[in-house]
């Protein structure tokens, strides 16, 4: 599977993701909501890990102290999304507003810290998407009130 199939694919996921921790929000703290996705995923990982263990699946290299570092501080950064994604939606945010807030959001920064942390380039395209983006996220924001 190509890496345009796999991104359609994890979007999918992000999609039903934010969906749910909306329709949670209000009915669960958002502590307990953040842990029980943070177990629901490690379990999932946990059981895919054992059954590529078990097919012989692994690669000979699994893993780098860097990677595991990284790994680690990218759970950091999702963990306290998740937390402050159920505090949007528990204090009413709609999930039409708000996660398309939050995402564009999130694809902004990427794209700024893309370029002056990991040195990446933009072109033109990509930086006019961005502009759009900026502007989607302005106009959500003005309407979300």
């Amino acid at each position: 599977m190509n890496w345009l199939a796999l991104a359609a694919c994890a979007a999918l996921g992000m999609a039903c993701y934010n969906l749910l921790i909306k329709a949670a929000a209000g009915q669960i703290h958002e502590m307990v909501g953040a842990v029980v996705l943070q177990v629901v995923a490690a379990m999932i990982g946990a059981g895919l890990l054992l059954l590529l263990y078990l097919r012989g699946g692994l690669p000979p290299t699994l893993f780098t102290g860097r990677g595991i570092t990284l790994a680690a501080l990218a759970g950091v950064s999702i963990g306290v999304a998740e937390i402050l994604t159920f505090a949007v939606y528990s204090k009413g945010a709609p999930a039409s507003v708000g996660t398309p807030l939050i995402v564009g959001g999130s694809v902004l920064l990427t794209a700024v810290l893309g370029v002056l942390v990991l040195r990446e380039t933009l072109a033109w395209p990509q930086a006019l998407g961005l502009l759009l983006v900026v502007g989607g996220i302005a106009l959500l924001a003005r309407g979300g009130h």
